[in-house]
Formats: C-alpha cells, structure tokens, sequence
C-alpha cells in the first residue's frame, strides 16, 4: 500500500464527524510501536485478534512488497499462518495494521483503494514525528474513511 509524497491522499470531506471508539490494551500498542521502531525504514504489517470486539493478539507478518518503504504486501504464508492462529484460539480478525515510515497516519489512496475488510479496524502508525511514534485508526467502507478515537487501557 502506498503513501508517495506526490500520491494524492483521500479527501477530508469524506471523513464523517461522529467518531467511533476502539479501547486498545497499553501493551499492544506498546508492541505495535516497537515493531515500527526496529523497522523505521520499512513499513511493517500485521493482524490483530481477539472476540467481542476486545483485541487481543498481535499476528506480525512479514512485509514483501518490492518498495517496502511506501508499500505493504503480507506474505502469503504469513497469512495463512496469522489466520490459522486465530481460528485456534478461537478468536475471529479485529484489526489490520501497518506503519508510514516517512508519512502522517493517514491512508493513503491506495490503502482505501486495496482495503477488503469494511468489518476490521485499520490501524496506521506513523515515525514521522521524531522518536515519537503515533497511531491512528479507521474504519474503511466503500472507499470512504471514519476515523475511530483509540483509548488505552491497563489491561
């Protein structure tokens, strides 16, 4: 998934202004950054489990675009091996994540374009800010975008 300086980013009138509210457990979020942070110059990629709307597990999955620094493509078995997983431990897939090394966490036009999962979270976490990771999350239906507010819990 890209996110050139050039591409040209999803209009803002297409975000909606009420906001949903996901609560994420601190050490999820604490992984997911730590993964960005050990991959500052690719973007990194991954599925996040859990029931009930409660997420739970984090999936990470290896990154094998050609161009890892604006593009995302999860391996296949990586996948498959994520997927697997979950239907283990019973849990069904929540979120998908992956990073902006270099851009806001915002998607890009070919994040709305290639999502297929209207159902899932999308998380987006950005190195752009200086030592100072930051995360975002959306909902993605129809090619249009709902931000969603991120609480964090002890838990």
């Amino acid at each position: 998934m890209a996110h050139p300086e050039t591409e040209k980013r999803p209009r803002l009138s297409c975000l909606r202004l009420s906001m949903e509210h996901v609560t994420l457990p601190r050490a999820l979020i604490e992984r997911l950054f730590a993964q960005a942070r050990h991959s500052p110059e690719a973007e990194i990629c991954g599925l996040i489990s859990g029931h009930d709307d409660e997420l739970i597990h984090c999936h990470p999955v290896t990154n094998v675009a050609t161009d890892r620094t604006r593009f995302f493509e999860m391996e296949p078995e990586g996948l498959i091996a994520a997927m697997r997983q979950m239907r283990e431990r019973g849990e069904e897939l929540l979120a998908i994540y992956h990073s902006h090394p270099n851009s806001p966490p915002v998607p890009s036009l070919t994040d709305v374009q290639q999502h297929e999962y209207p159902s899932v979270l999308y998380l987006i976490i950005s190195l752009q800010t200086q030592g100072v990771p930051e995360m975002r999350g959306y909902r993605i239906r129809d090619q249009k975008i709902q931000e969603v507010a991120i609480g964090i819990s002890s838990t």
